[in-house]
């Protein structure tokens, strides 16, 4: 695959509304605004190195992990409900990714989903997995 324009829109877009959520709402975090711009804008960067969608996170994880990079875990587990790994991080980072369409515009929820469905179809790993997370972040607040 490839990172797209529209990626790096999204990408960028992740990344600005993490670093202003962390200034607004700095007593809920342990990190630096401009930590969590870096993340934003690496959260999907594995699609340079990947064929099938569904692998980016891991292998974008894996890459940063080699790297050093402290908030590879956030990048690992990002877009994947499970319960494995937690962070004030990954729960904001869900967050922001779940309401950042592809095209790097802010959407609720719920459009996001429709968005997803309506490119992947309605009972697609995609969707199902938006859906998941959907349902995660509704238990877990950032």
């Amino acid at each position: 695959m490839e990172i797209t324009d529209n990626r790096l829109k999204h990408m960028n877009e992740v990344a600005k509304r993490m670093k202003d959520y962390v200034i607004q709402h700095s007593e809920k975090f342990d990190c630096k605004p401009e930590d969590m711009y870096i993340l934003g804008v690496l959260h999907d960067i594995g699609y340079a190195f990947v064929d099938k969608q569904e692998d980016h996170a891991e292998v974008a994880g894996e890459v940063l992990k080699a790297q050093g990079y402290k908030y590879w875990k956030e990048v690992y587990y990002h877009g994947i409900p499970q319960e494995d790994y937690d962070s004030a991080e990954l729960r904001l980072l869900n967050y922001m990714d779940i309401t950042t369409d592809s095209s790097g515009d802010v959407v609720t929820i719920e459009e996001r989903i429709e968005g997803i469905k309506q490119r992947y179809g309605e009972n697609s790993y995609q969707a199902q997995e938006a859906f998941k997370m959907f349902e995660m972040i509704r238990r877990k607040s950032i």
